[in-house]
């Protein structure tokens, strides 16, 4: 079986004024525990504050992934 797309789900652990340390999850879960990932700040798209989520998202169209944030539905 072949992947067509997939989803990681990131909370932010913890921030510096140049990076941050993220815990993602596979969704849906499907084997192994959480990675932990540390990205520059400004490959983030939204703010980068503790305990946000963020999503990294590539399906078989993309040529790579894309980083996305939760849309505000206020």
């Amino acid at each position: 079986m072949v992947l067509k797309a997939f989803v990681l789900v990131g909370v932010i652990l913890s921030h510096d004024d140049m990076r941050s340390t993220v815990e993602f999850n596979l969704n849906p879960a499907v084997n192994g525990g959480p990675a932990i990932a540390v990205l520059q700040n400004t490959a983030i798209p939204c703010a980068v504050e503790v305990g946000k989520k963020i999503y990294i998202v590539k399906s078989k169209e993309m040529e790579y992934p894309e980083i996305v944030c939760d849309v505000d539905t206020e």
